[in-house]
């Protein structure tokens, strides 16, 4: 009965941090012979999923990578990741689990990590020994435990992370890295994902998948064969010299930690359910909100800093005659699109001036053609970095290339999901070690601030400095400013003129109209959340 049971059912375990229960772990639990299962991941590089973005299932699409770090109106973010651990040994059937739970979860923003991407980087030796399949990569010194408690740490506080790829084939990271944005939920498999304290008190769900011993080497050898160009012999000498014994002396032992342990792999529907079933429990107690979407609430925004004085962060350029001038033919109904574009563009130069005045700058001194000494100032950091919000934002690149001489530019674009209400990140290009710079936000018009909100937020994710982003617009309404100060005190706000009102619409009021369908001359998309302006919620 116990062993009919084990097969069919899922067996729960007490929760609790299993720092203690590690120190012990030393029985070996018997284990009932397995039907197998689906049919194994076919790979040759480690798979944190990034890529494709999107996961559809028969009730909606899901996305996987890509969520926008989506933080409340004061900046802070809502609450931590749901992180879920699966554990279990080689061809287990971890992928087959995790990937059947994200479709049977169906919430948006679910990251699938994989602890193969955290494989060491194999010296000249170790690459020798791999080679002639002597090295032991079922060990916990094969992995680089320390970047990997880094990475899960940040992924579940809601920051992107970067992901190295392995590759098993030349036994070594690839140049290129992926880059993985936070979730509601990451799911995390390796086959030695409870054999870490640190990694422990990082898992709000421990499951272990236990599978048969023979159906798992069935499957390392069909996997190792087709698609690691291995052969049986060298495949049966690894697996008897390393990876059974590092099953029966790491892995197996922390099934005592495990909250849930599942027979079968992806074929036990009844331990999936559970399983999805608890963490939708979970998270309607973490995210305190239904259907676990955060919708962006505008009415909220609105209502948050009335009648408050506007910021000191806030600089508005001044009102000159020529200024105003400029501002009179813009905002009229009745100008053309020419006119609408070029006084736009003499705008945008005269504001881009206006913020790089404040640019820290140190004193530097030059020799002159006469051999003089002249005393001037350079920027003090090491570059600038341009970053418009598309499609609008990109408007105000050329005034910026114009005055910055090789500068270099990154784009956000932000679109507005009509079944949630939910502003999304669809596109997002940043120059690399953009963390160093000096980053100019670029955006044609702010009213909520919504989108100027969502794209700091991005940045700092991508560990900009706060107090080295300038946030410039050509028309900002009071509540935008508000919006975007109290989130980010340190966020520098520069602007040609603040109107004092919003419409019901969330349309700035004067304001200036549509500005990325009065530029290019077209009728925006319904969807399309080029500014504050255009966002359809």
């Amino acid at each position: 009965l116990v062993c009919l049971l084990l097969v069919n059912l899922p067996v729960f375990h007490p929760s609790g941090s299993g720092d203690d229960s590690l120190d012990s772990l030393s029985s070996r639990v018997h284990r009932c012979p397995l039907t197998p299962s689906l049919s194994p991941r076919k790979r040759t590089t480690s798979q944190s999923k990034t890529e494709p973005p999107l996961l559809r299932t028969n009730k909606r699409t899901i996305y996987t990578a890509g969520r926008p770090p989506w933080y409340n109106v004061t900046g802070t973010t809502f609450k931590e990741a749901f992180v879920i651990g699966l554990c279990g040994g080689s061809a287990s059937g971890k992928t087959t689990v995790a990937n059947k739970i994200i479709e049977a979860l169906d919430v948006p923003w679910v990251v699938l990590l994989s602890m193969d991407s955290f494989y060491k980087v194999l010296n000249k030796e170790e690459q020798e020994l791999a080679a002639k399949n002597e090295y032991n990569f079922d060990h916990p010194d094969a992995f680089d435990f320390e970047l990997l408690v880094t990475v899960l740490r940040k992924l579940k506080k809601g920051k992107s992370i970067k992901v190295p790829v392995y590759d098993f084939t030349s036994h070594c990271r690839r140049k290129e890295w992926k880059t993985v944005y936070g979730a509601n939920v990451v799911i995390f498999e390796g086959i030695l994902a409870f054999a870490n304290k640190e990694l422990l008190k990082l898992l709000d769900m421990k499951v272990f998948v236990d599978t048969d011993s023979d159906i798992r080497l069935i499957r390392r050898l069909k996997r190792d064969i087709s698609q690691r160009g291995r052969d049986i012999s060298g495949i049966i000498k690894q697996y008897n010299k390393f990876v059974k014994p590092a099953f029966e002396q790491y892995i197996e032992p922390t099934v005592q930690v495990a909250d849930i342990v599942v027979p079968r792999g992806g074929e036990n529907f009844v331990a999936l359910d559970l399983i999805v079933q608890h963490v939708h429990s979970q998270l309607e107690k973490l995210l305190c909100i239904s259907e676990y979407v955060f919708v962006f609430n505008r009415s909220a925004l609105a209502s948050a800093h009335q009648g408050q004085p506007l910021p000191k962060t806030l600089s508005v350029m001044e009102s000159t005659p020529q200024v105003r001038g400029m501002h009179t033919i813009i905002r009229n109904k009745e100008t053309n699109r020419d006119e609408f574009i070029f006084y736009s563009k003499r705008l945008m130069r005269l504001l881009i001036e206006h913020a790089l005045s404040f640019l820290p700058l140190k004193p530097v001194s030059v020799e002159t053609p006469q051999g003089g000494i002249y005393d001037g100032k350079r920027l003090s950091g090491k570059r600038i970095t341009g970053v418009s919000i598309l499609r609008a934002g990109e408007t105000m690149e050329q005034a910026l290339m114009a005055v910055c001489k090789d500068i270099r530019l990154g784009k956000i674009l932000i679109q507005t999901n009509h079944d949630t209400g939910e502003p999304e990140l669809h596109y997002l290009r940043l120059p690399k070690d953009i963390s160093e710079d000096y980053v100019i936000l670029m955006d044609s018009t702010v009213s909520t601030g919504a989108a100027a909100l969502m794209a700091v937020r991005v940045l700092l994710d991508h560990d900009v400095a706060e107090d080295k982003i300038f946030l410039l617009s050509l028309l900002m309404a009071e509540m935008g400013v508000h919006s975007v100060a109290y989130a980010f005190p340190k966020v520098r706000i520069i602007t040609t003129a603040v109107d004092k009102e919003v419409n019901d619409q969330f349309h700035i009021i004067p304001g200036i109209g549509n500005f990325g369908d009065r530029y290019f001359g077209t009728d925006a998309p319904s969807d399309w959340c080029e500014s504050d302006e255009g966002m359809d919620f």
